[in-house]
């Protein structure tokens, strides 16, 4: 697969040319940030993902780690939410206690990278329960969290914990539940360590997701979306109404990013960026 001049010259995907116009009929406000998480489009390389969300009007990507960071750059890309350079789990994290030595290096690593490269959040996980309850994962990931809080804040970076559903996707995984983690928010007692608040998971496993925002949006970092039940389109085929959704973040005076995580059920690259075209026009409020 080969840029040339600019345009994408790969088969089944549209020329620049072709897809300059894609957002022609539609200006965004600019009161939302939006992003696209890479993983969801990882049919294209990241080089083609920059060219194509840029004819959207994007101008950010989540979860890129930092040997993806120079290509986002050299499209002027902005990499809205960063991994680290290690091996990081889902299901093994900052509730085991074994693990700390290791995921306290990885992150005292890369928090000073992500500031070097002007980014600012940085992902992580509490992993699964493995049998562990509620408050011996708190106590774990309050204590190895601390131990890197001063860094990040040191770095003006901001560690953010994603919420997951446990019902679905991710079997037993201990941050599953906005209590639980607002309460490990208030334990590590840092404004630089947040939530990465997951629309879609926290549908599944709890609901009341605007009362939820409204109420608790000073915990909540980052937000993702995705269409309930499926992961899919989060058009007129799921259960949530995004538009009411992005409103209720924007009346918190969110100034943050908001990033498409959903998987497209489009058969061609044109159908899934399409799709995500659609996605930010919905939010786009």
């Amino acid at each position: 697969k080969q840029l040339a001049a600019g345009s994408l010259a790969v088969t089944g995907l549209p020329t620049m040319q072709a897809f300059a116009t894609v957002m022609d009929d539609h200006k965004l406000k600019g009161n939302i940030n939006h992003s696209v998480c890479a993983w969801t489009f990882n049919h294209l390389s990241l080089d083609e993902l920059c060219v194509a969300v840029k004819t959207l009007g994007l101008n950010a990507i989540d979860l890129a780690s930092p040997k993806e960071w120079s290509v986002l750059k050299k499209h002027g890309i902005h990499c809205s939410m960063c991994y680290t350079a290690g091996d990081i789990s889902l299901t093994d994290g900052w509730n085991n206690k074994t693990l700390h030595p290791k995921l306290i290096k990885e992150f005292a690593d890369a928090i000073p990278l992500v500031a070097a490269a002007g980014y600012q959040n940085l992902i992580c996980f509490s992993g699964n329960r493995h049998g562990m309850d509620d408050e011996t994962g708190l106590k774990n990931c309050t204590e190895g969290l601390k131990q890197i809080m001063s860094l990040a804040e040191k770095h003006g970076v901001i560690v953010q914990m994603e919420l997951f559903n446990s019902k679905v996707d991710h079997k037993d995984y201990m941050c599953d539940k906005s209590t639980w983690g607002i309460e490990l928010c208030k334990r590590v007692g840092s404004p630089n360590f947040k939530l990465l608040y997951d629309i879609y998971h926290m549908q599944i496993n709890e609901g009341d997701v605007i009362r939820t925002i409204r109420d608790n949006h000073k915990y909540f970092g980052h937000y993702h979306t995705a269409g309930v039940p499926g992961r899919h389109e989060i058009d007129e085929s799921q259960e949530l109404y995004y538009p009411a959704i992005m409103k209720a973040i924007l009346d918190t005076g969110y100034k943050g990013y908001v990033a498409q995580e959903f998987i497209s059920t489009g058969k061609t690259n044109d159908d899934k960026l399409a799709a995500l075209k659609k996605a930010v026009l919905i939010c786009d409020v």
